[in-house]
C-alpha cells in the first residue's frame, strides 16, 4: 500500500474542495494515488460540490445553541450557515445542521472557520517556540523540521472548525467540514459556514 500523510490529504482538500475525512478515505480507497482518488470522489458526487462552492450563496440560516448550568444560560453561540435558494435555507434539514454546528462549536471552541485563517505571524512565533522546545529535549537536527510541523499541524486541525471532528459521532461520524459537503452534496448547493460567533461568561 502506497504511503500518503497529512500533506497528501491537504493537498486533495484543497485541489478538490472536498471534507479532509472524505479526501483521507478516497486516498486510502486509491492505495495513495491521486488520479484514483478523485474518481472516487467523482462517483460519490463529491467533485460537483467542489464545483457548486464556486456559485454565490446569498441565502442561509442563523443556527443557534445555548448552554446553561444550574438553569442559567453561561455560552451562546450562532452560526450563520450559507446556501443557495431560500427554499434549501427553510428546510429542516439544512435548520438543523445549522444547530448542530452551534452545539458543536460550544464544545469544540474552534478558532477558525478554515486553517487559512490563522494569524502567520502568530504560526511562526509557534515554529520557533516548537523548535526551542525540541531543541531542550535533545531531538535530533534532521528530525526538527518533521517534529515541528507536526505539531502546527495538530494545533491547526485542532482548531479549525471544518478538521474538527463532529463533537456527536452517533449523529455523524467525520469532521464538521465533512458534515457540511454531505449535506450540499444531497441539497445540489454550494452550502458553507460563513460566519460563527461564540459568548461564554468569563471569558
Amino acid at each position: 500500500m502506497a504511503e500518503f500523510g497529512a500533506k497528501e490529504i491537504q493537498k486533495l482538500r484543497q485541489d478538490v474542495g472536498v471534507g479532509m475525512m472524505d479526501a483521507k478515505h478516497a486516498l486510502t480507497e486509491a492505495d495513495g494515488d491521486f488520479d484514483k482518488a478523485m474518481a472516487i470522489l467523482q462517483e460519490r458526487g463529491l467533485l460537483q460540490v467542489a464545483k457548486r462552492a464556486e456559485r454565490t450563496a446569498h441565502h442561509g440560516t442563523v443556527g443557534y445553541y445555548i448552554h446553561s448550568q444550574q438553569g442559567r444560560p453561561v455560552a451562546g453561540v450562532l452560526v450563520d450557515l450559507a446556501c443557495e435558494t431560500d427554499f434549501v435555507a427553510k428546510s429542516t434539514e439544512f435548520i438543523e445542521v445549522a444547530n448542530d454546528i452551534a452545539l458543536h462549536v460550544s464544545w469544540g471552541k474552534p478558532l477558525w472557520i478554515e486553517r487559512s485563517e490563522a494569524d502567520q505571524a502568530t504560526l511562526a512565533a509557534m515554529r520557533e517556540s516548537f523548535a526551542a522546545e525540541a531543541r531542550e529535549e535533545g531531538k535530533p537536527d534532521h528530525l526538527m523540521d518533521r517534529i515541528v510541523e507536526g505539531k502546527i499541524e495538530k494545533y491547526l486541525t485542532e482548531n479549525s472548525l471544518n478538521e474538527q471532528l463532529f463533537v456527536n459521532p452517533d449523529k455523524f461520524d467525520g469532521t464538521v467540514g465533512d458534515m457540511v459537503a454531505q449535506l450540499a452534496a444531497k441539497m445540489g448547493e454550494n452550502i458553507s459556514v460563513r460566519r460563527v460567533s461564540r459568548v461564554a461568561v468569563g471569558e
